[in-house]
């Protein structure tokens, strides 16, 4: 049965999201972080998605869609836009089903993104200067060639599959009483929170984004979806506007996410810092904002006794990685001297 709306987004769909999406995915680790618990006297929790299949959560939306269409349209082929990691996702599927796949991605999109999404065989069309103009080209493209749409958030099936993290988190630390994740569009943060919040209304949802431009920060502000203009950022998976014709996840995050709190450049560094220091995990910039808003003490003293951050993707740039612990570790070699 299709799924047209924001109410027929239910936790039974997690659940067959949950075992149609199995052979695709990994159900990734959860650690605790001794050294963050010890820090901030609460039991921390890493959830592993910087660890997932094509380094990211985005696999498990983009499975679950694409598991979902049919036949001719599979042959026909599908098209995606992407700051990165759902075009690398959506590749990634397509190839191992054979479905053809155009991703289109702006201008802003860095080279190591694309080039892993045509290293697996998807056709890849860089143009626009933004997000929202990559979706317009994409749009033009998809009706060109009738291709299918695979939306990166605002699509019931794509919130059912990201949505799966959060069934495995309660699987794994069911006394969870806060989890901190990453914010763009809202699939992720949708999606998991409808499991949360159907197990126990009171486990506390704290969505976090870039100070630079947080597109579903600005829009619950405002009480509607909002436009912003990107600029960059090292959470550059996170930028891109949500849509002013969003039909789901902006009233899922109205609905169900206690605070949406926003991290520096600077903070969002020290997050992918930490995970590399402590705990030798890559994180990218928009994987480790949640960790970053816990070091920079924004969620004090509303942290709760078992915390799950969820590290949503690994792919980043090894040279950008390695220029920012470089920074650190002079750093602390300094204040050490």
């Amino acid at each position: 049965m299709k799924m047209s709306s924001p109410s027929i987004v239910k936790i039974r769909d997690l659940y067959l999201a949950k075992k149609r999406i199995a052979n695709m995915i990994r159900k990734t680790p959860l650690i605790k972080s001794k050294p963050l618990s010890d820090k901030t006297g609460s039991s921390i929790y890493f959830k592993l998605e910087c660890m997932q299949n094509t380094g990211s959560f985005k696999i498990r939306g983009a499975a679950n869609k694409l598991f979902s269409i049919t036949e001719n349209k599979k042959r026909n082929g599908v098209i995606a836009f992407s700051s990165g990691n759902h075009g690398r996702a959506v590749s990634y599927v397509a190839h191992q089903m054979g479905i053809p796949a155009v991703i289109c991605v702006s201008d802003r999109v860095p080279a190591y993104r694309v080039n892993s999404m045509k290293e697996l065989g998807a056709e890849v069309i860089q143009k626009g200067a933004s997000q929202d103009e990559a979706y317009v080209n994409a749009l033009q493209i998809q009706k060109e060639r009738k291709l299918t749409m695979i939306e990166p958030f605002d699509d019931p099936y794509v919130i059912s599959g990201q949505g799966t993290i959060g069934i495995e988190i309660l699987e794994d630390v069911p006394s969870i009483d806060t989890v901190v994740i990453p914010v763009s569009g809202g699939g992720l943060i949708s999606g998991t929170a409808l499991a949360l919040k159907k197990a126990d209304p009171t486990i506390r949802v704290i969505g976090v984004s870039m100070a630079s431009a947080p597109a579903m920060y600005h829009s619950i502000k405002a009480g509607k979806p909002n436009e912003i203009d990107e600029k960059d950022s090292l959470a550059d998976a996170l930028l891109g506007g949500i849509g002013t014709d969003n039909q789901i996840t902006f009233s899922m995050v109205q609905n169900l996410i206690d605070e949406i709190l926003l991290v520096s450049e600077e903070e969002i560094a020290e997050g992918m810092f930490f995970a590399f220091d402590t705990h030798h995990l890559v994180v990218e910039g928009a994987g480790a904002v949640g960790l970053s808003a816990i070091l920079s003490k924004k969620l004090i003293p509303t942290l709760g006794e078992t915390v799950v951050v969820i590290l949503s993707g690994g792919n980043v740039d090894g040279r950008l990685l390695a220029q920012i612990a470089s920074k650190h570790y002079r750093y602390k070699d300094e204040m050490n001297s």
